[in-house]
């Protein structure tokens, strides 16, 4: 047992870390990379909570649940941000503003709101015969299935509210260094001095 938790200990932050190279080659770009890393302490947050409630330990099969969890989150979070992102694309080419951003933000949310939700209630619903079930190693499996339905009802609270308006947050921010970067400014050393009979 303790040989297992010590390489359990070596797994979860390699788990992460190949959730983040992955994300990094799907995207190209750290921003949005960032953004879907943030729905994992969300998830832990329903996992963490659920497993306070039941009154399960930190263990090996717990650790497995978080593992799976970690990738069904980042899975729930890609598909956000890519909605978000064509939104946004079609929007910006007819006017690149903090209305349209704001338009586009709503209507890539709204658009997967009902595809989420179905998905979450579908792992949700696969995992309560698991959570629920009695005989031989139900007590593991049950161990592996409560962080996973905690995780996946607060990812599904991150998806749905925190990456949109994180995601309208960072673009805004981008509109703005763009707005900056165009915006006409003057050379003080080009600028001819007043002339001395001006007075």
């Amino acid at each position: 047992m303790q040989r297992a938790k010590e390489k359990l200990q070596l797994v979860v932050p390699g788990t992460l870390v190949i959730i983040f190279l992955l994300l990094y080659l799907n995207f190209g770009r750290i921003g949005e990379t960032l953004i879907v890393m943030l729905s994992l302490p969300f998830s832990l947050v329903g996992g963490v909570l659920i497993m306070a409630i039941l009154g399960f330990n930190w263990s090996v099969a717990t650790g497995v649940g978080f593992i799976a969890l970690a990738g069904v989150a980042a899975e729930i979070g890609v598909i956000m941000l890519l909605y978000l992102d064509q939104a946004w694309g079609r929007r910006r080419r007819e006017e690149a503003s903090l209305e349209s951003l704001q338009s586009a933000v709503l209507e890539g949310a709204a658009l997967r709101v009902r595809p989420i939700v179905m998905t979450v209630t579908a792992i949700v619903g696969g995992l309560l015969p698991i959570f629920w079930g009695h005989g031989t190693g139900a007590t593991v499996m049950r161990r592996i299935a409560a962080p996973m339905v905690g995780g996946m009802l607060s990812a599904t609270l991150l998806t749905l509210l925190v990456i949109p308006a994180i995601y309208s947050l960072w673009q805004e921010s981008l509109l703005r260094a763009d707005a900056k970067a165009q915006a006409p400014h003057v050379d003080l050393e080009r600028v001819d001095p007043m002339p001395s009979g001006a007075d």
